[in-house]
């Protein structure tokens, strides 16, 4: 977390490292120009594609946002598929298709996670559109959502959700390594829909996460959070906002003792002994990491996404206008 802590305010580190921004974010506008004037070639594919990503490292709340995204299509009568980078995956080929049961430790631990809570066809790969391409032909897809793929230009796209975290936001404004900023925020004028976890501002849709229960790892036992009140609790968690986490068991009046982690970070038995019975409470993303060396301190706590009704008619209506092209 050593360069993080700089991006969210303008101190000597992150100074030092504008000009290099500076670069990157020229870099960042040039590769989408050259899409844009078919410079380099996005590839089409024959059905809609929903790209939901950020312009910012870290967490922003995608995946909750992928996963009610694909409940209300599926609500719509589409048979969704999703692909995803499958980052950190040690898989010798690509694309993987993946299941509920794959090994994070090949295919990434956001990949298996997505399997598991959205209940439909997951594929993960560097290449989007290889990726988009193998899981067309071996399911019954007829709609694509892309995780985390508002970057990767060469899978054409029909519409763009970008994620935004209500409390940081932008940190200081600037491009990577000065700031957290993959695209200058200029890419926001672009995109069909702007959601923000949090408190929206104008133009944005407002996403609240909820998460009020906790699923045993090794028994599979479902307990209200308000069940560990009372006596401390450890609290893990490795993403890309820790702190969001905690926040929120905090806010169900549970004690925690924290415990971050830098985002997918690789957990083992040793990362969870903690020397005590007390329980350990982590996210859907870490669980997935920990189900091989479970014991019955650890459960997770899945979180569920809450949207603006007026982001659901509006981008149905979008998906309407689409397909009637």
């Amino acid at each position: 977390m050593g360069l993080e802590r700089h991006w969210y305010r303008k101190d000597a580190v992150s100074w030092l490292l504008l000009p290099i921004g500076w670069m990157f974010c020229a870099l960042t506008t040039v590769r989408r120009l050259c899409y844009r004037l078919g410079l380099k070639k996005s590839s089409t594919l024959a059905v809609p594609v929903i790209v939901v990503g950020n312009i910012s490292v870290g967490g922003t709340g995608k995946t909750p946002l992928v996963a009610w995204l694909v409940k209300l299509l599926r609500g719509q009568g589409w048979r969704p598929g999703i692909v995803s980078r499958g980052y950190r995956g040690r898989a010798s080929t690509w694309p993987q298709q993946v299941r509920p049961d794959s090994d994070p430790r090949t295919v990434g631990d956001e990949a298996v996670m997505l399997a598991q809570i959205c209940e439909c066809p997951v594929a993960a790969g560097p290449d989007r559109v290889q990726t988009a391409s193998a899981l067309l032909e071996y399911s019954g897809c007829d709609i694509i959502v892309s995780d985390d793929g508002l970057q990767h230009y060469a899978l054409a796209r029909d519409i763009e959700l970008a994620v935004i975290d209500g409390i940081r936001r932008f940190g200081n404004g600037w491009c990577l390594p000065a700031g957290p900023l993959r695209e200058p925020r200029s890419r926001l004028q672009s995109v069909d829909f702007i959601v923000c976890n949090g408190i929206p501002s104008r133009g944005e849709y407002a996403m609240r996460l909820r998460g009020d229960s906790a699923i045993a790892l090794l028994q599979g036992e479902t307990r209200p959070l308000r069940d560990f009140a009372g006596k401390p609790v450890h609290a893990v968690a490795g993403i890309g906002h820790p702190e969001r986490f905690f926040s929120m068991l905090e806010k169900a009046g549970l004690e925690i003792l924290r415990h971050p982690f830098a985002d997918h970070y690789a957990f083992e038995a040793g990362d969870l002994a903690f020397g005590d019975d007390l329980p350990v409470l982590m996210t859907a993303k870490d669980a997935v990491k920990c189900h091989r060396f479970a014991d019955a301190r650890m459960w997770s706590v899945p979180v569920s996404a809450e949207i603006d009704e007026h982001l659901q008619s509006a981008l149905l209506r979008r998906l309407q206008h689409i397909t009637d092209r």
